[in-house]
């Protein structure tokens, strides 16, 4: 499984390597348990993302304190379902802490290939957790927010969720088990989703399929206490109250998917075998919303600069153009990583 991040740079200087590693420290000491919050509640096991001043952007210390704890609840004969959400109520996780990996990663620091090496067994085990385990979406929920919950069981969205895989407009691919879910989705959505970095909000995001159930914002709380209040639930007891729920929702009940008008078109446009054909599609088209699709790149240290730390939105590609973009450039990618390579 390669990535731009897997191949780390070298050049900076000795004070910038050191400034990296002092900044790593400092934001391991934190932690720690304060970033995130694991309870045993009722019947359930209660995960908390605490970093609202940071959108509960999700950090290595919080992969590693999460990670042993679901597969505690999993064997935990007493622990009948997961249950995870963000406080703050901005976010429930707007993604990994990526500002930090792009800078660890610049100066050789082994933290960036353990991020995504922890951040994806991690999301390999929500997908295969043995336990219901129910994702609170609510508020923005992109990239590695995306990754520790779409794998769940269920995913309950409210007016206020934004989701999102912007991974491309950093330079990234869609990560995170995105080339699982992604091409799942009805049509070709998820290669739309997946490619434009396209966001979706509210009631769209289960139109779409990311969510499994949707739920006004002011019934969240009475919902994880009806969870909670189970008595060793079976899966189908979950879904019942989760149903009930979503029944009763009223909140743009009536509104179209708001990409339904234009799914002929990006089914058609999408239909295409190569990313080159698909801008082709997309220029011939030449109506507002295909030109609109046309933005993106890669190079992930370049996109991360340009998008989260100059912010001056204007990445400079290396190579500049998708005609540059060789076999070779791509076969890379997708080597073996030898006795690195991720096994589940």
């Amino acid at each position: 499984m390669g990535s731009p991040t897997w191949r780390l740079v070298s050049g900076f200087n000795s004070l910038n390597r050191t400034n990296v590693i002092l900044q790593h420290l400092r934001m391991s000491k934190h932690t720690d348990a304060a970033e995130v919050l694991l309870e045993r509640k009722g019947c359930a096991g209660v995960i908390t993302l605490n970093r609202p001043k940071f959108l509960n952007a999700l950090n290595l210390s919080m992969i590693r304190h999460i990670y042993p704890q679901l597969k505690n609840w999993e064997q935990d004969p007493e622990t009948f379902l997961i249950i995870i959400k963000g406080t703050g109520g901005k976010a429930f996780c707007a993604g990994g802490d990526i500002r930090v990996i792009s800078e660890a990663g610049k100066a050789n620091q082994k933290i960036a290939q353990d991020f995504f090496r922890e951040e994806y067994t991690l999301n390999n085990a929500i997908g295969s957790c043995r336990k219901p385990y129910v994702a609170l979406i609510h508020g923005i929920t992109m990239g590695g927010g995306v990754g520790l919950s779409v794998h769940g069981q269920f995913r309950v969205a409210t007016e206020k969720s934004l989701f999102a895989m912007p991974e491309t407009a950093i330079g990234l691919f869609p990560d995170v088990g995105g080339g699982y879910f992604l091409p799942r989705l009805r049509g070709k959505l998820g290669y739309f989703l997946a490619l434009t970095g396209f966001r979706l909000k509210g009631r769209d995001v289960y139109a779409a399929g990311i969510a499994t159930h949707f739920v006004d914002s002011e019934k969240l709380g009475m919902l994880e206490e009806d969870l909670l209040a189970l008595k060793s639930p079976s899966k189908e007891n979950i879904a019942d109250v989760l149903d009930a729920y979503h029944a009763k929702s009223k909140i743009d009940q009536d509104k179209p998917f708001i990409l339904e008008e234009h799914m002929d078109n990006i089914n058609s446009w999408f239909s295409a075998n190569t990313v080159e054909q698909i801008i082709e599609n997309l220029q011939q088209d030449g109506s507002s919303f295909a030109l609109e699709q046309l933005k993106g790149g890669h190079d992930f240290y370049e996109g991360v600069r340009a998008v989260l730390i100059d912010k001056d939105q204007s990445p400079k590609w290396k190579p500049a153009d998708l005609k540059e973009v060789t076999d070779e450039d791509l076969n890379n990618y997708f080597k073996s990583l030898g006795s690195n390579d991720l096994k589940f």
